[in-house]
């Protein structure tokens, strides 16, 4: 795929996956591609392990708790340091510990030494190394793409990227730990890891202009807090996501407790279940590709967020595999066009400067509460069963979205300067915000 002309005017597939016309964003998407698989066979294989091994649903929520808690404390800090450092140069670190982190995993684990307490130790360890990936991953996009205007779609495709990794991961890792056990999955996560290191270090990436206005750490984290949340329509999406995370995202800790206890299947069945989730997540990425413009996604965020809660309740009920996997195309699709439309509408509207500052806040808020989640997740379904703990989730994301939609109204007006400023939103006077 050449290049795309400035001129050029997409249609069809090539306007759903205009981002892959730009050479460093295509090498990024390949590699990503090849090792988010084996991160998704990694993920199934040590939850299948850790509720095998010790039958808890509370061990499930703590190693959901160690392995994401990084992202809660160090993240304002590690935004920080992406706005300072090379971004790129943070990834191909990055990835190349994560692969160090799997391929012990796979050692333990195949030499038969792997305990719960390792289990935890290295899901620590992944989780400092996120804490520095997932914010300098974000905040990378923009840098891989000449054109700016392209930016809502590369997110929507790294969306798509992940969900479809989601999808195809899950259902081999399923299969593979049937037959021949957890640590071939972690063997070969780790061998995937070779496609994305390879593929940032074959990028050209121009040295950005990284100006510097503070001196010390601390006084850029307090920038960055003060940017982030003293503007109303980025603290009240930070907050949602926040609050989304907290309550909902607990589901995937507690599926192998639905794939066993449930639905009585193995772990093909719960590379399934997460499979299903990834195809409503998949659906969901490739309709925000395929939209051209941020206007309309403040709305989306509110109606995805219902959906997802909806979808969890009805899960919760649900004894038949058939429509459990039907459901779960609805929680996937739901949670995929909250999370991915509040990442666009941030992007959009933060200054360059700030911006890795501003993922790390979105990182904290999404990944950060993900472990305090997990851990109440595990806790509520030990006392109270793991249905009940799904429905008191899914009925708490409702409420979080008619909140949210409540403030709608102010989010558009205070981001309408900027939208202008961008060029998002014509300056006559009389423009409507309210697709916004």
């Amino acid at each position: 795929m050449n290049d795309r002309p400035h001129n050029a005017d997409p249609k069809g597939l090539g306007l759903i996956f205009r981002a892959l016309y730009h050479r460093n964003y295509r090498l990024f998407f390949g590699g990503q591609g090849i090792s988010l698989i084996g991160t998704w066979m990694q993920q199934i294989a040590m939850s299948w392990l850790v509720y095998r091994m010790t039958g808890s649903a509370f061990l499930l929520g703590v190693v959901g708790f160690v392995g994401q808690i990084s992202s809660f404390l160090l993240g304002p800090f590690t935004g920080v340091l992406t706005d300072r450092w090379n971004r790129h140069h943070i990834l191909v670190m990055t990835q190349t510990l994560s692969m160090v982190q799997a391929l012990l995993l796979a050692f333990l684990d195949l030499t038969g030494l792997i305990t719960v307490h390792h289990i935890m130790l290295l899901s620590a360890f992944l989780g400092m190394i996120n804490s520095f990936d997932m914010p300098a991953r974000q905040a990378f996009v923009i840098d891989m793409l000449e054109k700016k205007e392209d930016l809502g779609n590369a997110i929507a495709l790294n969306s798509f990227l992940f969900n479809g990794a989601r999808l195809v991961g899950p259902s081999v890792g399923g299969i593979l730990i049937s037959i021949l056990g957890e640590g071939l999955c972690f063997l070969l996560n780790g061998i995937s890891f070779f496609a994305v290191i390879m593929a940032l270090l074959a990028m050209k990436i121009k040295p950005g202009e990284k100006e510097i206005r503070y001196s010390h750490v601390m006084k850029g984290l307090e920038e960055g807090f003060r940017y982030g949340l003293g503007f109303a329509p980025i603290r009240l999406i930070l907050f949602f996501v926040g609050w989304v995370s907290l309550v909902g995202t607990a589901y995937t800790t507690l599926m192998p407790i639905f794939a066993k206890n449930i639905l009585r299947g193995g772990p093909s069945t719960l590379g399934f279940l997460m499979a299903a989730s990834g195809v409503g997540a998949l659906v969901g990425a490739l309709y925000l590709a395929w939209r051209q413009s941020v206007l309309g996604l403040g709305r989306w965020i509110a109606i995805a967020a219902t959906i997802f809660g909806m979808g969890l309740i009805a899960f919760s009920l649900s004894h038949a595999l058939l429509l459990s996997l039907s459901l779960l195309v609805f929680v996937g699709f739901g949670w995929m066009i909250q999370m991915a439309s509040s990442n666009t509408v941030l992007q959009t509207m933060v200054d360059d400067d700030k911006r890795g500052r501003v993922m790390s806040l979105y990182m904290m808020a999404f990944m950060g509460m993900a472990p305090f989640g997990s851990l109440l997740g595990g806790s509520l379904a030990s006392k109270i069963g793991t249905p009940e703990t799904l429905i008191i989730g899914g009925l708490s994301c409702i409420l979080g979205s008619f909140l949210f939609i409540r403030k709608l109204p102010l989010l558009r007006e205070m981001a309408r300067p900027i939208y202008i400023r961008k060029g998002i939103l014509p300056k006559e006077p009389g423009t409507r915000l309210s697709e916004s």
